[in-house]
């Protein structure tokens, strides 16, 4: 069976809209948002992808087909500007007329504050806003799922009825797919690592992860001397096993974190740069980056 997941709603960033007899065109920022949304419209309609899976949404400029695609859509979703930046003034200009689905002000999320990041007295402090990862927790995908259905279900009633099936069907899946990543962590839960961007908060609570700290809240900002001597410190002291980047993160920055000692680091993939589009994108990115996960900080690996 096909697993599938959602994306979310917040109220007060839906425009009114008179319902359709046909569904509208959908465009969704991200690949993993895509996936979830792409589950919510299985055997109605394909929404389109806004953003290429290989792409940081902290850095991408948008196309003239980027722009056409917005203006042409009925209802865009996207993940907030904490973490699309580049897509609010588009959003507010060139889709005027969709409906607009800010993901990260939805009322049903559970949601986590940015956190700082580095250790002791070297840490980068940012007490204010919420950390956008938020799909890594298979939770919130399932309540997004439903929060879709209603959405589409407004705007399409024609097809109501197999949105909230989908959403239904799915959300089952969730939470299948949600013990079985449990069952995954679990003899590693105690092993320390260390992220060198804050982006698996969400997947490190959900777990009840080990995190001996972070290098830096945002991959575009290179941590001072200071900072990286610390965390050296804090890799060697707390006998960290793990090394977590990401494909934007830059390699030379990661590899100066592990030089010299016993630290393992890998890269794992946040975005879905490594599946295909489509509804099966977002559970197969959260198995393998599990899997890279445990890998890497099982004993004798």
């Amino acid at each position: 069976m096909r697993t599938v997941f959602g994306a979310a709603l917040v109220a007060a960033a839906l425009f009114c809209a008179p319902a359709l007899a046909t569904p509208p065109p959908v465009v969704v920022s991200l690949k993993p948002l895509h996936s979830l949304v792409a589950m919510v419209l299985d055997g109605v309609t394909v929404p389109a992808l806004l953003l290429p899976g290989a792409t940081s949404p902290h850095t991408y400029t948008l196309r003239p087909s980027d722009a056409r695609l917005l203006s042409g859509a009925g209802l865009v979703i996207w993940g907030g500007p904490q973490l699309e930046a580049f897509l609010e003034k588009p959003i507010s200009a060139v889709a005027g007329k969709a409906r607009v689905l800010n993901l990260l002000s939805d009322p049903r999320l559970t949601l986590l504050p940015v956190r700082e990041a580095g250790v002791a007295e070297h840490e980068e402090h940012h007490h204010d806003g919420i950390d956008p990862h938020f799909w890594l927790d298979p939770a919130n995908a399932g309540r997004v799922l439903r929060t879709v259905a209603e959405v589409l279900a407004e705007i399409d009633p024609a097809n109501a009825g197999r949105y909230w099936a989908n959403a239904e069907t799915n959300a089952a899946a969730l939470l299948a797919l949600d013990r079985e990543l449990a069952l995954t962590l679990e003899p590693v839960r105690e092993e320390p690592f260390l992220a060198l961007h804050d982006a698996l908060q969400y997947l490190e609570v959900r777990y009840s992860l080990h995190s001996a700290g972070t290098l830096t809240l945002s991959a575009e900002r290179v941590p001072g001397a200071r900072t990286m001597i610390a965390v050296r410190e804090r890799i060697v002291d707390a006998k960290v096993r793990c090394i977590v980047g990401e494909q934007h993160f830059p390699p030379a920055l990661a590899r100066t974190m592990t030089e010299g000692t016993d630290a393992r680091l890998i890269v794992v993939d946040t975005l879905g740069v490594a599946v295909p589009e489509g509804p099966d994108a977002y559970p197969a990115m959260l198995r393998r980056l599990v899997a890279d996960l445990r890998a890497c900080l099982s004993k004798g690996a």
